[in-house]
């Protein structure tokens, strides 16, 4: 289905793959491998928004920004701390996460009426909660061939639309807002090489799991471009491109781009936007940093199993090995949820096929137009059943829900015994639909990590959550809840027309770019809190670990977890409570009992005298540092992981951290530039240690002399010492490359005190 060349390739008239350079240049003429990189389509958009004048070293600035209400209050907050006066490029604020206003009591309104104000002060663009979510928004009403946009939300992509979109911590939208740049190396860009047509029944997200599957655990396009070619893109419908393009956040991408074609300027053109279309292509001879290949008619229905979208099958094969695949999804989810954890995944095994309890078609994956109507063709006429099994659907916008209003398709679906809700991304990140204790669910959604369909396992709650294409949940729903792919039953799908309302959107969403009001007053409710004061970084730095996590990968959800306690991202030490809450449940403690330390160390008290442990470990650290001394050492905490950072582009991930005193993390690698990034606009040393062996353990305290004349100077590494009773262990930190703005941040202590300062 889906295969990976080993090295680069030159794609010579957007139809011929060759390998061989001398091979390539017999067909082409000759061309340089420089030359050739500059024919990609990424690399014309990133030159065209690079302010730097330096095609290696990039400096972005986007054509708009996007951001919706579990992050918006936080940038806004940064930036108004950081100088803010008027957002200087269009920016939509989207209300599709805390929508539903359901816990917290006035919090998640508030935070809305604080975006509203905002967008009234500064000039932005408001989007109602219930209108659209915020990736459907900005297809609709943003993207166009050659624009760049970015978004505080990792799944921004518009490749299907010609907009190379990236998705980025809040940070680096202040950046922006603040007339800045996106710095980035030049980044590699991996070619999606595209042939045949899909089969009946086989839908997006069936290919963007065949590529995940095959793509993730490699790292082959990690902090890539992947460019989507070939012949087989002109197989594919609008909204089945916008599907396989939006789930590109999984491979650990940095964007993606698409060739355009005439579907593309159609799509535009019936949202009233033709004039955004351009002809976007390869040139005649592009050389890609690697291929992927892609045979649309091998691909066969898919899923994801708990608990990553990498962890993929074909539903055939679930099928065929049903009881192997159970016990193996079971052991994997030991790693990141212990031995006592059980799924009850035996329980579904009824009379020798899979029994799944709920299924989901939602968001910014599920929620098209064309995947909703093609579950109405499915079920039209039939029953999902009054067991266990239940299904809902969430269409993606309301200009979206209203045309599957006004051709029948939601009659159809709401007629099989299927709830229809309004747009909402609860039921991706754990705020929608949670099922019941040791449930299983298939979503049409983006991810599947663990507690990301809302269980809590520490009151003893656990469910899982399978990946899969609309088409074949609704097959499985016309099953009465066994796990059935679409390519099993007969149907003829319909295929109609989409008609765009545009009158709707005029009617509620508030558009004020180029219209800032000074006089408009902010809005702030009661847990609308400003951020803490974070100092600089001292010459010294004492770590105490705090946490040490060794899975393979560790998310931004185990981090810093979704679901409800989203509802207090706008209260920066009230979220910081829940840090590692499910992973690690005394991190919290831990980091804030060496925050006390270090507060008594700022307000200039000895804190030998208020925590003697400290003087022994101080006494310990000069004898070999004679001119250690508290005041020029700051004290703080730190987590170990060996691949932190994979999903969500939330900075709250590290800000959390941050808030409760944490001065760093250590890895062997990061999962994704955007998690340190994160990092580094919270001021906090995104240290590398490659090795296995770790020469530290957890409640280790670990001293790291000079650290800010290394950062200073760029050192790439620096030396640190474990205190240990018989005296320090010395080993070797990796700092790492950073732009020469990162380094002025992480010495000014963070991104605010950095504006701050200059």
């Amino acid at each position: 289905m889906v295969k990976m060349y080993k090295g680069g390739a030159y794609l010579i008239n957007g139809t011929q793959l060759v390998e061989d350079a001398q091979e390539a240049a017999k067909i082409a003429g000759a061309v340089s491998e420089e030359d050739a990189r500059r024919q990609t389509i990424a690399y014309s958009i990133l030159q065209a928004h690079n302010t730097s004048g330096d095609e290696k070293k990039l400096k972005i600035k986007f054509d708009s920004l996007t951001s919706h209400d579990i992050t918006f209050v936080g940038i806004i907050q940064t930036a108004r701390a950081s100088g803010l006066t008027e957002f200087p490029v269009p920016y939509v604020l989207t209300n599709c996460h805390n929508s539903l206003c359901a816990v917290g009591g006035t919090i998640n309104e508030d935070d809305h009426m604080f975006g509203l104000s905002c967008a009234k002060r500064y000039g932005g663009i408001y989007v109602p909660p219930h209108l659209a979510v915020i990736h459907q928004y900005a297809r609709e009403m943003q993207a166009g061939c050659g624009r760049m946009i970015l978004g505080s939300d990792s799944h921004t992509r518009y490749g299907a639309l010609g907009t190379m979109a990236i998705g980025e911590g809040g940070p680096e939208l202040v950046k922006q807002l603040l007339s800045r740049t996106y710095d980035v190396d030049m980044p590699g860009v991996v070619a999606v090489y595209l042939t045949g047509s899909l089969n009946k029944g086989v839908g997006p997200q069936d290919v963007a799991l065949a590529i995940i599957g095959e793509v993730f655990g490699c790292g082959y396009v990690k902090n890539k471009v992947m460019e989507f070619v070939g012949p087989g893109v002109k197989n594919l419908s609008m909204d089945m491109r916008i599907g396989v393009d939006v789930m590109t956040t999984e491979t650990t991408c940095l964007s993606s781009i698409w060739e355009t074609d005439e579907a593309t300027s159609d799509w535009l053109e019936i949202h009233g936007r033709k004039d955004a279309y351009k002809k976007l292509a390869p040139g005649s001879v592009a050389y890609y940093d690697g291929v992927v290949e892609v045979d649309l008619s091998t691909i066969k229905p898919m899923i994801a199993m708990p608990f990553h979208p990498s962890n993929t099958y074909t539903i055939e094969d679930v099928n065929a090995n049903l009881a192997d695949v159970l016990a193996d999804v079971q052991k994997r989810a030991q790693v990141s949820l212990g031995d006592g954890i059980d799924l009850g995944l035996s329980k579904k095994i009824r009379d020798g096929r899979f029994y799944v309890d709920q299924g989901v078609v939602a968001g910014c994956a599920g929620g098209g137009f064309e995947n909703i109507c093609d579950v109405a063709d499915i079920l039209a006429g039939a029953s999902i059943g009054s067991d266990e099994f239940s299904m809902s659907v969430y269409p993606a916008s309301q200009p979206v829900f209203m045309e599957l209003i006004r051709n029948g398709a939601i009659a159809k679906i709401m007629g099989a015994g299927v709830t229809v809700r309004s747009a909402f991304c609860g039921p991706c990140f754990g705020a929608g639909d949670v099922p019941a204790n040791q449930g299983f669910s298939i979503r049409h959604s983006t991810r599947n990590f663990p507690n990301r369909e809302g269980s809590k396992p520490g009151n003893g709650q656990i469910a899982s959550v399978a990946l899969m294409d609309a088409r074949s949940i609704a097959a499985t729903a016309l099953n009465k809840g066994f796990l059935t792919p679409a390519t099993d039953i007969d149907v003829d799908f319909s295929k109609p027309k989409y008609f765009f309302d545009r009158e709707i959107y005029e009617n509620r969403v508030y558009e004020g770019f180029g219209k800032a009001d000074k006089s408009q007053e902010i809005k702030l409710g009661p847990n609308i809190k400003d951020w803490p004061a974070m100092i600089e970084l001292t010459e010294d730095i004492l770590l105490k670990v705090t946490a040490e996590i060794h899975d393979p990968v560790t998310t931004t959800d185990e981090l810093i977890p979704s679901g409800e306690t989203s509802s207090y991202r706008s209260n920066p030490i009230g979220l910081a409570q829940f840090t590692l809450s499910r992973k690690d449940p005394e991190y919290v403690g831990r980091a804030k009992e060496i925050q006390e330390v270090e507060n008594v160390r700022r307000g200039g008290s000895c804190i030998g005298q208020t925590y003697p442990y400290m003087r022994e470990i101080f006494h310990k650290i000069k004898e070999t540092f004679p001119n250690a001394e508290g005041r020029r050492t700051g004290i703080g905490s730190v987590i170990y992981a060996v691949k932190p950072g994979d999903g969500s582009a939330r900075e709250q991930a590290a800000s959390c951290q941050r808030v409760l005193g944490g001065m760093a993390n250590i890895a062997k690698e990061y999962a994704t530039k955007r998690y340190r990034s994160n990092l580094i606009n919270w001021g906090m040393i995104p240290f590398i240690f490659p090795e296995d062996e770790l020469p530290f353990a957890n409640l280790d305290y670990i001293f790291v002399p000079g650290i800010r004349t290394a950062v200073k100077e760029k050192a790439p590494s620096v030396k640190a010492y474990v205190v240990k009773p018989e005296g320090l262990k010395e080993f070797t930190l990796q700092i790492g490359a950073m732009t020469d703005d990162e380094r002025q941040i992480i010495l000014d202590g963070c991104l605010i005190n950095y504006y701050r300062n200059n």
